[in-house]
């Protein structure tokens, strides 16, 4: 992930890690009207399969 424009003092790769794919989570909820499947929640991850439950 690309983080070289953010400021220098903020230096934890792993919070911001986080913190986009907490952000591309939130984009997918955000155009759709229902529940995302597991397959939709793994899509907007980037990983290719669901997680056993």
């Amino acid at each position: 992930m690309g983080h070289d424009d953010l400021d220098s003092r903020v230096h934890d790769r792993v919070a911001l890690d986080e913190i986009a794919l907490y952000a591309e989570v939130l984009s997918a909820v955000a155009i759709t009207e229902r529940r995302l499947t597991l397959a939709e929640l793994d899509n907007a991850l980037g990983l290719r399969t669901s997680a056993s439950c």
